[in-house]
């Protein structure tokens, strides 16, 4: 706000995506770090409420409701957008420094829309633009796991819109408001579209198929964004439905699991993403004040130490070109930077003291406890071990120590180190002194995590799965093969649907394209003459040869065909 004139937060970071094309190849990097700056500069000096609307069709769309809920998300996007900026300063490429800025835009559009259109567009922005940062890599596998993105997300977009238009046209309000747990069919199709981006099984193989195939500075977006304001809506319009403690409890356990299978390092980071949204969605479906703190917090930190390490994994992947756990170890003494930085993230995502992890993720489990769902409280700590198991443990011991196989990785680029110093230090920041989160949580509760139970609790449960760990490594080296998830349904019927509908339609279509041009032939030779075809001469002897009308009468019966079968498609349907 500058005087009494506004720009709502999202502009700058579209306007930013717009103008970098336009700018100096040189300024680039410098000028994108600015623009996320501008918006977090903009989400703090506005006041709370609705303060930029436009009417539109009989409707008015609040395009920013400021709120403190609204307010925290807003920041960290702001904040996350800037940190992954400066990773990717070296990144020269404009349509994807463009990309990330539209998607971050389109991030902080979702968590100030007031109303559902508003949303929605933003949304599928978000959904646009990010697959771009996939495609970006420019691989083969990168091109079709890219394919599948967008479309899942479409479908999503789609289940999306079909809830929101029978919600208003059962009388309901565009104003996003909290939605009573019911059975109704429009509820059901908002939760079916916010759960697919919040990647709740089985509605989450495109995160595990897509993020390990995207541009190494592209992941570090993906991480922050897409499932994070997913979590958000839930906040916003699903708290307290208990199906979702079930959901977050699975997802928190499915990821695990998957994780301890996957092979490569940016592919287990993506199913860890899966199981700690688990943690926020089991939260939101507690819905007490404390456990929806709680999932804002675990949000808010998640954002921060799970860009931390695809930032790490980026770097291994940027200075050796392997990203398979089978194919690296060996080499920490060349990354001893690298790896302090990478596993500040991994003492984060598991829980330690004095790790913003800490701070959050037990305000969860406690709130479960509090709440009385003690086997949903047991359930969670089971997943907090796996975490520190496979992120903790698995990942930086296989990736940087283990067998040497002669790598030697080049130099990590300054801009890489200093982005991941930025997010350690606030991982450490939050850990030490939690009141700096706290304070800006939108739900009155109060929670000390610095108890002496709790603090046993935390460093008993890494000491033993280390030496669980320790013991079993030579089981948990992993394997060089494909672990087959839910995307296989729809991956492996590709081939037929293809075959079906793309290229036998093809063939279809092409006979057709033939015949009509020998109709046409046909039908303007016989204009020329038609005297030619009733008197037979030598001259006219080719036109009479069997094969010179086969293409014309084909033609012919063809259209007849195709005339028969729209006419029986009519006479059903009438």
């Amino acid at each position: 706000m500058f005087g009494s004139f506004y720009l709502p937060p999202f502009v700058y970071m579209i306007a930013g995506a717009l103008v970098l094309p336009l700018l100096p190849k040189k300024t680039r990097s410098t000028a994108f770090l600015i623009f996320p700056l501008m918006t977090l500069l903009v989400i703090w000096t506005s006041p709370f409420g609705e303060i930029s609307s436009v009417s539109y069709a009989g409707y008015t769309l609040t395009l920013v409701s400021m709120d403190a809920l609204s307010r925290i998300f807003g920041t960290i996007f702001a904040l996350i957008a800037f940190i992954g900026g400066v990773y990717a300063f070296n990144v020269k490429e404009t349509a994807q420094q463009s990309a990330a800025l539209l998607y971050a835009g389109g991030a902080v559009g979702v968590v100030f829309a007031g109303d559902y259109f508003t949303l929605f567009i933003f949304w599928e922005l978000m959904a646009v633009a990010s697959a771009y940062l996939i495609w970006a890599r420019r691989t083969k596998e990168a091109q079709q796991a890219g394919m599948r993105y967008i479309l899942v997300h479409l479908f999503g977009g789609s289940l999306l819109l079909s809830g929101i238009l029978l919600h208003l046209s059962s009388g309901g309000s565009l104003r996003i408001e909290q939605i009573a747990p019911n059975a109704s069919l429009s509820s059901w199709l908002i939760l079916l579209g916010v759960g697919l981006n919040a990647a709740i099984p089985p509605l989450h193989a495109w995160l595990s198929d897509a993020y390990p195939k995207a541009t190494i500075a592209g992941a570090v977006f993906l991480s922050a964004f897409t499932t994070k304001t997913a979590v958000y809506v839930l906040i916003r319009l699903f708290a307290g439905w208990e199906i979702l403690i079930f959901a977050g409890v699975i997802m928190t356990l499915y990821g695990v699991i998957y994780a301890v299978l996957a092979n490569n390092i940016r592919e287990i980071l993506a199913y860890h993403i899966i199981s700690q949204v688990g943690f926020m969605v089991t939260g939101v479906g507690i819905g007490t004040a404390l456990a929806l703190n709680g999932a804002v917090a675990h949000a808010f930190c998640h954002i921060l130490y799970k860009a931390l390490l695809f930032m790490g994994a980026g770097a291994v992947l940027q200075t050796t070109g392997i990203s398979q756990l089978t194919n690296l170890g060996g080499f920490a003494r060349y990354q001893k930077a690298t790896l302090a930085l990478y596993m500040i993230g991994a003492f984060s995502i598991s829980g330690f003291p004095l790790f913003n992890g800490f701070i959050s993720k037990s305000m969860i489990v406690s709130a479960a406890g509090y709440a009385h769902y003690d086997i949903i409280m047991l359930l969670l700590m089971l997943a907090s071990v796996g975490t520190f198991l496979s992120i903790g443990l698995k990942l930086p011991y296989f990736t940087w120590f283990g067998e040497d196989r002669g790598i030697r990785p080049t130099k990590t680029p300054k801009a890489m180190l200093a982005a991941m110093g930025i997010a350690s230090f606030f991982c450490i920041l939050l850990g030490v002194a939690p009141s700096l989160l706290y304070a800006y949580l939108p739900y009155e509760a109060t929670y000390s995590p610095y108890t002496i139970p709790h603090l046993l609790e935390a460093l008993q449960i890494p000491a033993f799965t280390f030496v669980a760990f320790w013991m079993l490594r030579g089981k948990l080296a992993g394997s060089p093969t494909i672990t087959i998830d839910t995307d296989w349904f729809y991956r492996k019927p590709a081939g037929v649907v293809r075959t079906v509908f793309v290229d036998w339609v093809s063939v279809f279509f092409d006979a057709a394209e033939r015949k009509s041009l020998a109709l046409a032939h046909f039908i303007s030779e016989l204009s020329k003459n038609p005297v030619r075809f009733f008197f037979h001469d030598d001259s006219a002897s080719t036109l009479y040869s069997p094969g010179r009308y086969r293409q014309p009468i084909t033609a012919i019966m063809l259209f007849v065909l195709f005339g028969f079968i729209l006419f029986a498609v009519a006479a059903i349907f009438s």
